[in-house]
C-alpha cells in the first residue's frame, strides 16, 4: 500500500471514531435529558445503585469484624484494592453498561434498525438507554478509595501519586473492551449475556479481594488471559509495596495503559468480526 493510500486510510478511521463520539454523545445527551425530567426518581435510583453496590464492601468489614488480615492484607489495604476495582469498573458500566442488550436485539431483529441508521452501530449500542444512575457505582467506589488513601499508612512518590488515576483510567479501559469483546460474541451466541456478564461483574467481584487469597492457577489466567490483573492489583501492589504475585518484574506497574490499549484494539477487531458475522432476521 502506497503511503497516499495508508494516510487515506487512517484518515478514515479517525473520521469514523470522531462520527462514532459525536454520535454516542448526542445519543446519551437525549438519555440524560429524559432521565433528569423525572428527578426525583434519578435521585432514588441513584441512592439505590449507590446502596446496592455499598453492600459488597459492607461483607468485607463483615470478614474483617472476625480476621485481621484477609490474605496478608489489613482492612485499608483491601480496601485500596476495592476502591480501585469498583471505580474502574463504575465508569466502564456507566459508559458501556448497556452492551449486555445486544443478544435480545440480535434476538427480535430491532438491531436491524440500528444498521439502516446513519451512525455508528458501536456508538448506538453503548449509548442505548444510557444509565446515569450508575453514577452511584462510581461515586461508592471513589469513597471507599478516599478511605483507603486517608486509612493507609505510606510515604506517597511521584510516582505512586500518580499510579492511582493511571490505574482507573487504564482499568476503565479494560473493563470497557471486556464489554465490546463480550457484546461481540452475543453476534454467535444469541443468550450470552449472562457469560457476558461472569467477566464483567464477575471479574470486577474477583478483583476486590488480594491475589493471595486466590490459587496460583486463577492469578495466571486473569495476568496472562484476560489481563484483569493489570485493572488494580499490579498498580496496587506497587503503591503498597507489596510482593507481586507469579514473581512479575517492578515494571509491569506501569503497564496497564498499554495492556488497556491492546485490549481495546482486540476488542474492536471482534467487534468488527461479530459485525460482519450478522445476519438480519429478514422481519
Amino acid at each position: 500500500m502506497r503511503d497516499g493510500d495508508r494516510g487515506r486510510v487512517r484518515e478514515g478511521d479517525r473520521g469514523r471514531v470522531r462520527e462514532g463520539l459525536r454520535a454516542y454523545r448526542l445519543i446519551t445527551a437525549m438519555w440524560i435529558r429524559s432521565t433528569m425530567a423525572y428527578r426525583a426518581s434519578f435521585v432514588m435510583n441513584t441512592l439505590g445503585n449507590f446502596a446496592g453496590t455499598a453492600l459488597d464492601f459492607v461483607a468485607i468489614m463483615l470478614m474483617f469484624s472476625q480476621v485481621d488480615t484477609l490474605g496478608g492484607y489489613r482492612l485499608p489495604e483491601v480496601a485500596f484494592l476495592y476502591g480501585l476495582s469498583a471505580t474502574a469498573f463504575g465508569i466502564a458500566d456507566l459508559a458501556l453498561g448497556s452492551m449486555d442488550r445486544l443478544g435480545r436485539r440480535v434476538r427480535d431483529g430491532t438491531l436491524d434498525t440500528l444498521l439502516v441508521r446513519p451512525a455508528p452501530v458501536l456508538a448506538q449500542v453503548a449509548a442505548d438507554r444510557f444509565g446515569l444512575r450508575r453514577l452511584g457505582r462510581v461515586l461508592q467506589g471513589l469513597l471507599i478509595l478516599g478511605y483507603a488513601v486517608a486509612a493507609l499508612d505510606l510515604s506517597w512518590t511521584p510516582l505512586k501519586v500518580l499510579m492511582v488515576p493511571m490505574a482507573l483510567l487504564s482499568g476503565a479501559a479494560i473493563f470497557c473492551a471486556v464489554f465490546v469483546a463480550g457484546a461481540a460474541f452475543q453476534f454467535v451466541a444469541l443468550d450470552a449475556s449472562e457469560v457476558q456478564n461472569s467477566f464483567t461483574y464477575g471479574g470486577q467481584t474477583l478483583l476486590q479481594y488480594p491475589p493471595t487469597v486466590f490459587a496460583r492457577e486463577l492469578v495466571r489466567g486473569v495476568t496472562f488471559v484476560l489481563p484483569l490483573a493489570f485493572v488494580n492489583w499490579l498498580p496496587a501492589l506497587y503503591v503498597l509495596g507489596r510482593p507481586y504475585p507469579l514473581d512479575l518484574p517492578l515494571w509491569v506497574a506501569f503497564a496497564p495503559p498499554l495492556v488497556g490499549a491492546g485490549c481495546c484494539a482486540l476488542a474492536g477487531l471482534a467487534w468488527r468480526a461479530g459485525l460482519r458475522s450478522y445476519r438480519s432476521t429478514g422481519s
